[in-house]
């Protein structure tokens, strides 16, 4: 692909959509293109994490505690590995063909550092998601307590 292609798949990404597009063009340049077949594991549940991975093409079923969950392009799987280290939460098997940028966590960090509005950016849009996700924690305790 071409990459005024991958800085628009990345700008699609609900994480990355509101970066520049001169950082989405460093992180398309500098981030590593991988090819999967359909069975390779992109990752394994428990793996210390290096970076994320945006799925250009493809589906990647990520296999946990349940039923896999399905994901498709644009997603980004490791949003939080991107800014620090942690285990993956799932194993991440390629369904069929697909094809990932894998963004390591180094080359994230300097994306955030050159382009301190991206960095301001993704702070909000990271604040906005926690508070979503309490707000719901606190819907589910509501409706434990009164079930």
């Amino acid at each position: 692909m071409a990459l005024v292609d991958d800085v628009r798949d990345l700008a699609r990404n609900p994480t990355l959509r509101d970066f520049d597009p001169e950082a989405l063009r460093l992180i398309a340049f500098s981030a590593e293109t991988r090819i999967l077949r359909a069975g390779d594991i992109l990752f394994r549940r428990g793996d210390v994490s290096d970076g994320g991975y945006v799925i250009r093409s493809g589906s990647i079923a990520l296999e946990a505690d349940g039923p896999a969950t399905i994901a498709h392009a644009p997603t980004l799987l490791g949003d939080t590995a991107l800014l620090a280290e942690t285990r993956r939460p799932a194993t991440a098997l390629a369904r069929e063909p697909s094809s990932v940028l894998k963004i390591s966590r180094s080359l994230f960090h300097r994306v955030l550092a050159e382009y301190p509005d991206s960095a301001v950016r993704l702070r909000r849009t990271l604040a906005d998601r926690l508070d979503a996700l309490g707000q719901d924690l606190d819907m589910l305790r509501i409706e434990a307590l009164e079930g």
